[in-house]
């Protein structure tokens, strides 16, 4: 075999290779533009019900602060759930917000944010979704190298009691448990025992004069 024959047959080989990369690729890059984007889904809410006073989800106005390392900037963003505000290259949407009730013990404000932020290629990608609580920002953490969030407030109300609160009658008080003793303890409105009248002494008996001394005989 002569030397042009093998150069001819080199060069169609690498003629061959190149093709095929080639095609990998576009199948690659058809496969990527083909891929569908990714969706929000939604968690679906354990309440189905609110109590009597209790201010809906969709009415509610919280107060979500924004912060960039980078700069030290921080900006307040003020939405009611299923808003989303857009600041420069991150987003931050607003998907539901509580506080807790002023008979709890623990006072809590939270909210469920969902924080977008653009990537190199000019696409914005999901970095966070979770709640965020302002007293114990430790429970859940924004884990960015530049953005951070974290609610300030809810604007929401509570009943004036909750379920298990036991209400008090009409006259305001209600008859006192009983003792371990069996005992009951007198109610607050009950009327006050009479009070003992004093009595005067009683007269002594008559004094019954000595007997006379009999005579001497």
């Amino acid at each position: 075999m002569s030397r042009r024959t093998c150069r001819a047959a080199a060069l169609a080989a690498l003629a061959a290779l190149a093709a095929c990369g080639g095609e990998g690729n576009q199948q690659k890059k058809a496969g990527k533009q083909n891929e569908p984007e990714p969706q929000t889904v939604d968690i679906p809410q354990t309440v189905t019900a609110l109590a009597p006073g209790t201010t809906p989800m969709a009415q509610r106005v919280a107060v979500v602060s924004l912060l960039n390392k980078r700069n030290g900037s921080a900006r307040d963003l003020t939405m009611k759930p299923g808003e989303a505000l857009r600041v420069g290259d991150v987003i931050v949407r607003l998907r539901a917000c509580e506080t807790t009730a002023p008979w709890e013990v623990q006072k809590l404000t939270g909210a469920f944010v969902q924080l977008d932020v653009r990537n190199p290629q000019g696409q914005f990608q999901r970095a966070f979704s979770g709640w965020l609580y302002k007293e114990t920002p430790s429970l859940n953490v924004v884990e960015h190298p530049i953005y951070d969030v974290t609610p300030k407030s809810c604007a929401m109300t509570h009943p004036e009691a909750g379920e298990s609160t036991v209400q008090a009658g009409a006259d305001g008080n209600r008859a006192a448990p009983p003792r371990a003793g069996g005992t009951r303890r007198p109610r607050a409105d009950a009327p006050a025992a009479p009070a003992a009248t004093a009595r005067e002494p009683a007269a002594p008996p008559p004094a019954t004069a000595p007997a006379e001394a009999a005579a001497p005989q």
